[in-house]
């Protein structure tokens, strides 16, 4: 990818005179990723990643919902749930880590689903854009237990100020 064809058509011949390659023209798809490319322009979308994933795991027919749970529903470690097929479960997970992490509007809903009771610890999270697009984001437990929902937006608040002046800094470092 260049600014100059020229250039790129040069660097693609001479990386082909030194290795064996084939060149397949534009991307289409790589990683889970759909990338359609225009005149000045690159969109990139996960939503056959995601169709996909659907498909494998039987839930193209599933109700769609605005929140996939309820909001206030308390997480226990023992709910009296059967126990999950323990392979399919590790699938489905690292599979919707993956999404989360390469798709920061799916990630945040992860944020939004409170904290633990089992340790009362809560979850702080924050996305950070540049232009039109999501530069940083993070979701993590926290490592103190709050005694109210202030202290712990107030720890959140904390974090999240803390990574905008990390990120200023390197902005203004990069000019």
């Amino acid at each position: 990818m260049g600014s100059s064809h020229s250039t790129v058509a040069e660097f693609k011949s001479s990386m082909m005179s030194k290795f064996e390659m084939t060149d397949l023209d534009l991307l289409h798809y790589f990683l889970g990723l759909e990338v359609k490319q225009g005149e000045g322009e690159v969109f990139v979308s996960q939503k056959k990643y995601a169709s996909d994933l659907l498909k494998r795991f039987g839930l193209v027919n599933c109700k769609s919902a605005a929140t996939p749970m309820n909001m206030n529903e308390k997480l226990h470690q023992e709910d009296g749930t059967g126990q999950a097929n323990a392979r399919s479960f590790r699938s489905l997970v690292g599979d919707l880590i993956y999404l989360a992490h390469t798709c920061p509007d799916i990630s945040i809903l992860l944020v939004l689903f409170q904290g633990s009771v089992d340790d009362r610890k809560s979850t702080s999270g924050n996305v950070f854009s540049l232009g039109s697009g999501a530069i940083t984001w993070s979701s993590k437990k926290q490592v103190t237990t709050t005694l109210s929902s202030s202290e712990a937006e107030y720890i959140a608040t904390t974090t999240s100020a803390c990574q905008c002046i990390w990120l200023r800094r390197i902005l203004v470092d990069l000019n």
